[in-house]
């Protein structure tokens, strides 16, 4: 036992003590911060304003194209020719023209001219607004009460809420779920990728320069694959809670200084809708009309108060782990087959199908959970790590998550033994193209 931890203290010291280590330490919280919190800033930013002369022939649309805080319209009655003047030197960064028989046409096309090219948003606006103008227009040509029109076009939103068991309701987010659940999985993958391989550099590296042979002379091959492991596994823990830390940290003391202000105004729009839903849950409908609603990406960030963290995190770490230490064992039996990282690929590609093929999978768990495919595979000790993590959010039954979690941790017990008997062979094996049926071999080594 005492070999064993030297050998963990040594994989472990020797790694974190690298300045490799302590600048991805540094710069993976930064980089963290920043995927969650640019976009975030960029959506909240004004955009570029379009100014718009539009050239109406039909008359049809003077007037009655709306405005936005990035869209601009200006009515003109000039010639195309001399529009394009003002195109080119004037303030105007578009000019539309719109043909005199637009009105009688099956098909109106708007001519849009440029001097740099906008974006699709702005062409997409553009459409929308201009066929519901000719449509309210054709409908008033037929005597239809437009009214009647809009009161029919009334939209509709889903507002989840989640029935927990004490009778309460919870306010749910899916797509923040999803986000949730492909964060974690996409962090377990290239964790496991990340520190699987390095796991495996180390065993062909100590192979490579016979340091083995003198390794396993006081050590057993098993106890020497399980400590390069279980050091690595710890670098990685280590790492990470380092990142979660220094993530939030940083995250919340920008978020509070860049978003105070929609923060506020999500406290107070949350306050608005509490009261109405108190005070007449019939009539809250109507009344919820009339609050204005809140920037929407801030809106989301409110949703994850209602988020069991504690247990996703818990869950993560579980995952994230065993799943490690069960794929790290594989790694490190490829690594002793072989004598260079280059002769790897043959036997590492059966290895990192099922991780692969757990993101092919999850696409469809996101848009049934409870199916029975999402059900197998998150349960599948090769797949689960990634596919129960997908599922999480979405409030799997406590059996389907113990059973997992016992099936992931024999599956370990299972991968590693198998593991073991590789390595235990293969660490001493030099000079030799190793194949399949040779591994199958010595699976039935004896001693």
């Amino acid at each position: 036992m005492n070999k064993l931890f030297l050998i963990i203290q040594r994989e472990y010291f020797s790694r974190v003590k690298k300045k490799s280590f302590l600048i991805m330490t540094i710069l993976g919280p930064l980089l963290m911060a920043g995927l969650m919190i640019v976009p975030v800033w960029l959506a909240m930013r004004d955009k570029t304003e379009h100014q718009i002369l539009v050239l109406d022939h039909s008359g049809l649309f003077i007037d009655k194209l709306p405005n936005t805080k990035q869209i601009k319209f200006t009515y003109g009655a000039e010639s195309i020719q001399t529009a394009k003047a003002k195109l080119k030197d004037g303030p105007f960064d578009l000019i539309m023209e719109i043909k005199g028989d637009a009105i009688n046409d099956s098909k109106t096309t708007p001519v849009l001219y440029y001097k740099k090219q906008p974006g699709i948003n702005v062409e997409q606006y553009i459409t929308n607004t201009m066929e519901n103008i000719l449509f309210d227009y054709r409908l008033q040509g037929d005597s239809i009460d437009l009214n009647k029109i809009d009161k029919a076009r009334r939209p509709v939103e889903i507002l989840t809420l989640k029935v927990t068991e004490e009778g309460k309701d919870e306010k749910t987010n899916t797509e923040i779920n999803m986000a949730i659940g492909f964060g974690c999985a996409i962090a377990i993958y290239f964790m496991i990728f990340l520190y699987g391989s390095q796991v495996m550099r180390g065993v062909i590296e100590e192979k490579t320069n016979r340091i083995v042979e003198v390794i396993v002379s006081s050590v057993k091959p098993f106890q020497l694959m399980l400590g390069k492991i279980i050091g690595v596994a710890l670098v990685g823990l280590t790492q990470f809670i380092l990142w979660i830390v220094l993530t939030l940290i940083i995250s919340t003391a920008v978020n509070t200084y860049l978003f105070k202000d929609q923060i506020a105004d999500t406290m107070k729009h949350n306050s608005q809708i509490e009261k109405v839903m108190k005070d007449d849950l019939t009539a809250g409908v109507d009344k919820m009309e009339k609050i204005n609603s809140p920037n929407e990406v801030i809106d989301l960030f409110n949703n994850f108060n209602n988020i069991n963290i504690t247990k996703i995190l818990v869950c993560f770490a579980f995952y994230f782990l065993v799943g490690y230490l069960l794929y790290a064992a594989l790694f490190a039996a490829v690594g002793s087959a072989v004598d260079s990282e280059a002769d790897t690929q043959q036997f590492i590609l059966p290895v990192t199908i099922p991780l692969i093929a757990s993101f092919i999978i999850a696409q469809s768990v996101v848009t049934d959970p409870d199916s029975s495919m999402a059900q197998f595979f998150s349960i599948f000790p090769l797949t689960s790590p990634i596919v129960m993590m997908v599922r999480l959010p979405f409030d799997v039954p406590g059996w389907e998550l113990a059973l997992s979690m016992v099936c992931l941790i024999v599956g370990f017990l299972f991968f590693t033994w198998i593991a073991g008997k590789i390595y235990r062979t293969g660490i001493l094996m030099y000079g030799k193209k190793t194949s399949w049926k040779e591994l199958g071999k010595w699976l039935f080594y004896k001693g």
